[in-house]
């Protein structure tokens, strides 16, 4: 079985994704209610227009819980195992129903808790938690496993006036994985902790300030309906503690600070942010000009990070390994966060040609190199750099960078919101939706397929292995988008001058954009519909291949076999050019013999860059794959029209022009295969060359150099001995006697010579006999100097011993009695030495000092 056709064969025909019961009838009805088409577009722009339906909205009806997939079809939860199905290809495709009666509505969001224990459920208004199943389930014999559930919040989401659900999720930092984020379009964004408290919120946000009374506000009112959230991303920042809103409109608001109310936080995390605050309070002392201003909010932020080092434990001070630590929101500060926004988007973001724009659908936040980051790795350059990434109805893509980082603020007299925060947008991605909505004639009743745009949301996917890897699923198909040319070409200009803007600015002028790549289209040209994206995943885990599964309205799977892509190699910045050393002065005596000459490669100095077409190895294919929604009435027979023959001509065009790039890369390659095999025959020729040098060296041009030493060597010793020669002949010529001074000196030294040795062997008078005299005399008195110094410690012991009976007087009189005795021996050890100095003899340490 080939790798590629591996997960499609597995998954074919298996029954956790048949359709579920409520749409069992006949087939035209079903895919007329699971297609977005214009008949069914008014089902997809109301909320609540039919219970049965799928209308539009952020669809996540799929995930991998390990190799166990979980599967929302209806009101039912199917789970099924992956890994199980891959070990044993003979095993009966099958699944297992959770029972979960207190959940009776139609479920379009699922979100894996990060213990992998709950699963939450959200429907249109209402949620819940469900325990899932421990391992080992499949093996049951019942088809339907009782599982505990609970719904949340019933006051506020199951009730007839409540708001609809925007998005769930589970926050990272949550203690024991039970802290469950809700945002409804209202723009309440509720924090629920399962293992407290299921009813009531633990915190509440406010993202839509209420209207005031007798007041009007001239806004639209998709400026008050909020499409999606994420959580910031950061490490030594207060990234990790800033929410950020989406509404419809476009705009992105910001909370900071929020933390869970049972949080569970790295202590790591504490320390860097303490380092963050401590640094930005010296900066404000520096610059007095805006201290006034920004002096109360740093006081606030000081105030609320000292609480949360209070909460550190004993042993995790810097610089101790990092553990998670449970902690609780500070309450010194009694405001409330300060809602932050809208974001100044500068230069203001582009539109699509023929688009009419739409509502904003998906908010992502992206942090570069957050894991296992080295102290040398080139990751660190960017990793103070975030960006932000906003989808719209009509495939439009916002890449901002979030350059100027949210701190802080609380809701205060003295601090005001004037200052917008900014984001700075690199740029605007286009997918090509309304480019391939325009090529397609539209009905015959007239109505435009634009107008299929509305009921389109597309939803991002970050991918778990690769920072620069992400998925965009809609209702026409799936894109991913790969910053990794954006990641690189940002930390080369980072690293080339950090203080330097011209060079930084330099560097972003000739910025790569994202490269762009549809995977998957469910849009039919012929039937002009479309079956909607309703979940992405990708595994996670070493039991199943990496691999991307996407799942269609109609419940078709659809797999792509990924690869594991190494980390890129940085882009090194431009050397700056050195100048020229000043050349060596040679000697006029000593010049060097010519080598042979240098070898030049034909390959060239730049490394060798395989064409775009074959540099992909990403394993998606290169022209996406077509997941059409089911022929009407059953029938399959192709129905030729114009759009029909255009996509074929479009489809065509496409396979010829990769063709025609294939064939050229391979050209190129074959031509660069033969240039360097070329290449490998000069440097194994050169190689020989060397080699033969080499043993020329070392064979008979060594002897003969060895020889010229040797002859070298021996003229040197006759040049010496030559010299020396002359130079006595010379001191001759200049000085044949001795002068009156040198006489005078050599009488000198006779008369000293018999001074110290004596005029005969027994002159007693010499200094050589009085020192042998002095040595036998200090030999005889030595061992009563020995009994003497031993007699003296021992009267120093006692003395110590007796010196608490003794007087002041009495101890006063032995210490005198002790130096003066002491001077004495000292005076006579100098004389000793001082003899023996003149005697030139060499004598031990005196008693004195052993």
């Amino acid at each position: 079985m080939a790798d590629n056709d591996e997960w499609t064969n597995l998954l074919r025909d298996h029954p956790i994704f048949s359709l579920p019961k409520s749409l069992h009838g006949p087939l035209e009805v079903s895919n007329n209610a699971l297609e977005l088409s214009t008949n069914t577009l008014p089902n997809f722009t109301k909320v609540d227009s039919a219970p049965n339906l799928t209308p539009s909205g952020r669809r996540q009806v799929m995930i991998l819980k390990d190799a166990d997939v979980i599967v929302a079809a209806g009101k039912e939860i199917r789970m099924s195992s992956f890994g199980d199905l891959k070990l044993s290809r003979s095993m009966r495709k099958t699944y297992k129903t959770l029972h979960t009666p207190t959940i009776e509505f139609e479920t379009r969001q699922i979100a894996l808790n990060p213990s992998g224990k709950l699963l939450a459920v959200a429907g249109a208004y209402q949620v819940a938690v469900i325990v899932l199943p421990r391992s080992g389930y499949n093996r049951l014999v019942p088809e339907s496993i009782d599982c505990k559930s609970v719904q949340v919040g019933q006051f506020y989401h199951a009730a007839d006036n409540a708001a609809p659900i925007a998005k769930i999720d589970w926050h990272p930092w949550g203690e024991a994985g039970s802290t469950l984020l809700v945002m409804t379009v209202d723009g309440k964004f509720r924090e629920y902790d399962i293992s407290v408290d299921t009813e009531e919120p633990q915190q509440v946000l406010s993202f839509v300030p209420n209207k005031k009374p007798n007041s009007y506000m001239a806004e639209d009112d998709s400026e008050r309906e909020v499409t999606s959230f994420t959580l910031g991303k950061g490490q030594a920042d207060w990234g990790p503690l800033t929410v950020y809103a989406l509404m419809k409109s476009g705009d992105i608001y910001a909370m900071c600070p929020y933390m869970p109310r049972n949080a569970s936080i790295p202590s790591s995390y504490i320390h860097s942010l303490d380092c963050f605050i401590s640094a930005k309070q010296e900066y404000l002392q520096e610059t007095a000009v805006t201290a006034k201003s920004l002096s109360p909010i740093y006081d606030y932020q000081r105030k609320y990070v000292t609480s949360l080092v209070k909460q550190l434990p004993p042993g995790t001070a810097f610089p101790a390994t990092s553990k998670k630590v449970s902690m609780h929101p500070p309450t010194t500060i009694n405001a409330a966060p300060l809602r932050q926004g809208p974001f100044l988007l500068q230069p203001s973001p582009l539109t699509i040609e023929g688009g009419e724009g739409g509502d904003a659908t998906d908010i992502v936040y992206l942090a570069f190199g957050m894991d296992d980051v080295g102290p040398d790795d080139d990751r660190r350059d960017t990793q103070h750099l975030g960006a932000l990434l906003v989808s719209y109805q009509d495939g439009k893509v916002d890449f901002f960078l979030d350059v100027e980082k949210v701190e802080a603020r609380w809701e205060s007299k003295q601090v005001s919101n004037r200052d917008l925060p900014m984001l700075a947008v690199y740029e605007t991605i286009d997918l090509g939706l309304v480019e391939m909505l325009n090529q397609v004639t539209p009905e015959s009743d007239g109505v435009p397929l634009l107008d299929l745009l509305n009921g389109n949301h597309p939803v991002f996917l970050l991918d778990p292995l690769h920072d620069d890897m992400l998925y965009l699923y809609h209702a026409f198909g799936v894109h991913a988008l790969d910053i990794s040319p954006v990641l690189q070409n940002l930390a080369a200009s980072l690293r080339e001058d950090g203080e330097d803007d011209a060079m930084l600015t330099k560097g972003l002028e000739k910025a790569p954009t994202t490269n762009v790549q549809p995977i998957l289209n469910t849009f039919s040209v012929e039937r002009k519909c479309s079956n909607p994206i309703t979940a992405v995943v990708i595994p996670n885990d070493v039991y199943l291949t990496y691999s991307i599964f996407i799942l269609t309205s109609m419940m078709r799977i659809t797999s792509f076999p990924l690869t594991v892509t190494p980390e890129p190699l940085p882009i090194k910045p431009a050397k700056v050019e050195e100048k020229a050393p000043a050349p060596v002065e040679r000697s006029k005596w000593l010049t060097p013999a010519e080598g042979p000459p240098g070898h030049v490669s034909a390959l060239g100095t730049e490394p060798y860059k395989p064409p775009a077409i074959a540099s992909s190895v990403s394993g998606l294919p290169s022209i996406p794959k077509l997941s059409l929604p089911g022929p009407p009435s059953g029938s399959k027979e192709l129905v030729l029209t114009p759009d029909t023959f255009r996509f074929i001509a479009k489809t065509v065009a496409q396979i010829t022009s990769q063709l025609r790039d294939i064939h050229l890369a391979y050209r190129a390659a074959m031509t660069r295969t033969a240039l360097q095999g070329n290449e490998l025959v000069a440097q194994v020729d050169k190689c020989a060359t060397m080699e033969k040098l080499l043993e020329d060296l070392k064979g008979a041009r060594r002897q003969r150099t060895q020889e010229r030493f040797e002859k070298v060597q021996a003229e040197q010793k006759a040049l010496l001995a030559r010299m020396d020669r002359v130079l006595q002949a010379m001191m001759k010529q200049a000085s044949p006697e001795l002068s009156e001074h040198e006489t005078k000196w050599f009488e000198e030294l006779k008369r000293m010579k018999q001074e110290i040795l004596g005029a005969g062997r027994y002159d007693e008078d010499s200094l050589l006999a009085r020192t042998r005299l002095l040595e036998k005399e200090y030999a005889r008195i030595l061992p009563s100097l020995k009994n003497l110094v031993e007699k003296q410690n021992q009267r120093g012991k006692q003395r110590a011993e007796n010196a608490q009976q003794l007087g002041f007087s009495q101890a006063f009189e032995y210490g005198e009695r002790s130096n003066f005795d002491r001077t004495r021996i000292n005076q006579v050890e100098k004389e000793v030495e001082k003899l023996a100095l003149q005697l030139d003899l060499t004598l031990g340490r005196p008693p004195s000092a052993q």
